[in-house]
């Protein structure tokens, strides 16, 4: 089309039918590029546009997003977020409604300069109009020149009329985008949240009347509080299942558990599971994903083996503590969050915090309300019930269509032994004897074999040489020892180790590796 011809339809459309057909354009798609496109096409016939889009302000974090824009090639959908300078941020706030303005360089502009710079079109002309509904400002119209010809007033006056369908096709986008976001969250969180549920069935709180009696009331007193807990206790006794009784006896018990193991997540992916991340924020990051503690939002937040936190996530946990906000890993916008948190481990805090390992400030923070939870041998009143529970539980996940019951003599090793590896340990001799024994009673026979009830611990005595020998890492050492003289030097496999031990045969080696320990079977 030359340029006389676009000044003769100019000077004789009708301002009716060019409002009528431009909007019926404005509102043919849902997706609003795509209805941009539409109405580009045919205002290009009348008046020398080369680009349309919608834009928004967002007043708190300085920042003009762009939502859509259609060329007569293409359109797209984006998220293109540009923080403005200190002078935009002043003009854009301080500026008048209801406008309908040309700018006839928009480089030169403090509000569009950064926009066109980004859309490469730093010498265009624009008609910008603002988009106002009820007294509410939406965001912003613009149509940039096809850079051959300016806007004439009458081109001017031909767009102001489009100011309401615009204003309205904008607040249509912008539900129909917060509805599909709201959608695939749920979506998310439904996979999410089922994953969760699958994982902890079946799991019940054992013994509250008696060997957990003094936890439990415990429990019941801070339950229905916000104060943070800190679990205390070996691993293996059951430190997520009381955090989760605490949940599920808070004013919290509707919101959501969320569950983090810290010491299971490696340091580079630290930051992305807790705080999650903006799309774009790094190669991969193809969508936004809200993190852990995003997702723990009006319920519960988990953190499991607090101790293995490396020192820039102790600095940011302890943000989410004292202002109850975060930052998504590439954003730029703050994100508050209403959550309580619950932390757990089997390590010494107070020996790591006089190492420098852990952080002091972040310690208080959490020991707020310490809850110890005895070992297994400790409570062995509890070993009965917590043997039928699990032989239950275990019975039908393998369909067994008969329930056995432990043999005479079973139930006596059972509590004459020490279970280093607690209930967790305890719940894998229940399944082992299930897949050996097949007839009406569990014989429990490689109790014998991984050795009998340890001998009672003297009184400490406070002298030096004593506390050396009590150390974790000797007291860890000398137990591996043991049960790999008991499986000959053998590692993994069905009669090694790390299968007593009830850890992966890697994490076994690791840790053989950092106490000296030497590899290979051992003749004995």
């Amino acid at each position: 089309m030359t340029e006389n011809q676009s000044h003769s339809k100019d000077a004789w459309v009708d301002e009716k039918d060019f409002f009528r057909e431009a909007t019926l354009r404005l509102c043919s798609s849902l997706d609003v590029e795509r209805a941009l496109f539409q109405c580009l096409v045919y205002i290009q016939e009348y008046i020398p546009a080369g680009r349309m889009g919608f834009h928004v302000y967002h007043r708190e974090a300085g920042v003009v997003e762009t939502i859509a824009h259609a060329t007569p090639e293409q359109y797209e959908a984006v998220s293109m977020k540009i923080p403005l300078s200190a002078r935009g941020r002043k003009q854009v706030e301080e500026q008048r409604l209801d406008r309908v303005r040309v700018i006839e360089r928009l480089g030169e502009d403090p509000i569009t300069g950064p926009v066109a710079d980004r859309l490469q079109a730093w010498d265009r002309s624009a008609v910008v109009m603002d988009l106002v509904l009820e007294k509410t400002m939406l965001g912003v119209f613009s149509v940039f020149n096809n850079g051959r010809e300016n806007f004439s007033p009458r081109h001017v006056h031909l767009l102001s009329l489009l100011v309401k369908p615009c204003a309205i096709a904008l607040t249509n986008a912008l539900r129909f985008r917060e509805l599909k976001n709201l959608k695939e969250r749920l979506a998310d969180d439904n996979r999410y949240f089922q994953e969760e549920l699958n994982r902890m069935s079946g799991e019940t709180l054992v013994g509250t009347g008696q060997g957990l009696k003094e936890v439990m009331d415990m429990v019941l007193q801070v339950a229905p509080l916000e104060s943070p807990v800190l679990l205390l206790g070996e691993t293996g006794t059951g430190k997520e299942v009381i955090a989760n009784a605490i949940h599920n006896l808070s004013l919290r018990k509707e919101g959501p558990f969320i569950r983090v193991n810290c010491g299971a997540i490696a340091p580079s992916l630290l930051d992305s599971e807790l705080f999650g991340y903006e799309k774009g924020a790094f190669t991969g990051a193809v969508t936004r994903k809200r993190g852990r503690i995003e997702r723990a939002q009006g319920g519960t937040l988990f953190l499991d083996e607090i101790g293995e936190l490396t020192a820039g996530a102790q600095v940011r946990l302890l943000r989410v503590l004292q202002e109850k906000e975060i930052d998504r890993v590439g954003g730029s916008e703050t994100v508050k969050v209403n959550i309580r948190i619950i932390a757990a481990t089997h390590r010494d805090l107070e020996k790591m915090m006089a190492e420098g390992t852990f952080r002091p400030d972040l310690f208080f923070r959490l020991r707020v309300f310490p809850i110890a939870i005895p070992p297994l041998r400790e409570r062995k009143t509890d070993i009965p019930d917590l043997v039928r529970h699990f032989i239950q539980k275990k019975s039908g996940e393998m369909k067994r269509n008969n329930i056995p019951t432990p043999s005479s003599g079973a139930m006596e090793r059972l509590l004459n032994y020490h279970w280093p590896g607690n209930i967790r340990e305890l719940e894998n001799a229940v399944e082992r004897s299930l897949i050996l024994d097949r007839g009406s009673h569990l014989l429990f026979k490689e109790i014998t074999t991984q050795g009998k009830e340890a001998p009672a611990l003297p009184e400490i005595d406070p002298s030096p040489a004593l506390a050396e020998n009590l150390e974790l890492d000797r007291v860890m050492s000398s137990h591996i020892i043991r049960v790999l003289d008991m499986c000959r030097g053998r590692v993994e496999g069905d009669k090694g180790a790390a299968r007593i031990l009830n850890i992966h045969p890697s994490t076994l080696r690791k840790r053989m590796k950092k106490l000296n320990i030497p590899f290979g079977r051992k003749k004995i």
